[in-house]
């Protein structure tokens, strides 16, 4: 028997996200208002942005601020906001106040969420704001993340995922509404770096930032530090690697991790995959 894969016409596609976007603003518009937690990536960007493009200033855009939020983070989340002029405040987290947080379990993610949204919940209820969102989609659901957990006890709306929105229609829609978040390399905070069983400390996320901002500067644009204790293991784009892959870059990976108090530092050949310290992989 031959199986022929029949393949969708862009413009039905289009056509597809677009539906999807129509439902997705006519749930918002059944809220008389909405906080959105605002991570600065490409999916809460956008539901961010639409919220407020639904419900303008009774929607309000909160972004979690601790130790594993990098600096360069802020600073994107802080230019889009004032771009799109959408109503947003930071919000402090203290995470590594939690015992069950630092010791780096691999449902790390769970405490980290169940504070956010427990202090989004706080001042939903002081504000009277309807409910919380956050950026989840269908792609999302094909991962372990113990964070959504989190947003199910919390009882998080979920407008992507409940419009059927994959992260490829997303970045899609993005782009046609004109953000700058429409191809934003794939992030998380910076505790994801660090292999489980290994505490996660001020000092081995700064090691982590500091190491990730020095890769970029050398123009890698999707790249993780994956922190090992005395050993880094560097994370590079596939379609980047064959850069890396050279002895003066060698020597500059070397001469940045070791003067960030790194004693063994490795490349891996397998390049960049998200969630590589997850259980299943």
């Amino acid at each position: 028997m031959v199986v022929r894969l029949v393949s969708r016409a862009p413009a039905q596609v289009a056509r597809e996200s677009a539906a999807k976007e129509e439902q997705l603003r006519a749930e918002l518009a059944g809220l008389p208002s909405l906080i959105v937690a605002l991570s600065g990536g490409t999916d809460s960007a956008y539901l961010a942005w639409i919220a407020k493009e639904i419900l303008g200033r009774r929607a309000l855009a909160v972004t979690a601020l601790s130790a594993s939020f990098p600096e360069s983070e802020q600073r994107g989340v802080e230019e889009f906001v004032r771009q799109f002029d959408i109503a947003h405040e930071f919000l402090p987290t203290d995470e590594l106040s939690n015992p069950l947080y630092v010791v780096n379990e691999p449902d790390r993610c769970y405490h980290c969420k169940d504070e956010l949204f427990a202090k989004l919940d706080e001042l939903a209820r002081a504000r009277s704001f309807a409910g919380v969102a956050y950026g989840v989609n269908v792609d999302d659901l094909g991962d372990f993340r113990p964070g959504q957990q989190a947003a199910r006890d919390h009882r998080v709306l979920t407008p992507l995922l409940d419009a059927g929105l994959t992260k490829a229609e997303i970045r899609e829609l993005s782009q046609r509404a004109g953000l700058p978040t429409w191809d934003k390399p794939a992030a998380a905070c910076l505790a994801s770096r660090i292999a489980h069983g290994i505490a996660v400390t001020e000092e081995n996320l700064e090691q982590v930032e500091r190491g990730e901002e020095a890769l970029r500067e050398l123009g890698f644009r999707q790249v993780r530090v994956r922190y090992h204790g005395d050993l880094v293991r560097v994370e590079i784009a596939p379609e980047e690697l064959p850069r890396a892959l050279t002895p003066e870059m060698a020597q500059k990976f070397a001469e940045i991790f070791k003067a960030l108090g790194f004693k063994f530092v490795t490349l891996d050949l397998e390049g960049y995959r998200q969630g590589s310290f997850n259980p299943q992989r």
